[in-house]
């Protein structure tokens, strides 16, 4: 079972809303939503440096072949 935390954050607002809006869901989900991408931003980050330096054994069609 993985840990849970409950915090207090002091956020502005009319951020909170803009976030909402675009998530469609409730407060702690959109926080969730929001601590989840800026988590995963590191790895973004090294994925893109790697953009153009992979080889691929098959191709494009031969992957889209294979589903």
């Amino acid at each position: 079972m993985r840990m849970m935390r409950k915090i207090t954050v002091e956020i502005p607002g009319e951020l909170l809303d803009r976030a909402q809006q675009a998530s469609g869901a409730g407060i702690t989900e959109t926080v969730r939503t929001g601590l989840q991408l800026v988590a995963a931003s590191r790895t973004y980050t090294r994925l893109r440096r790697l953009r153009g330096k992979v080889r691929f054994s098959k191709t494009l069609a031969e992957l889209k072949a294979d589903r």
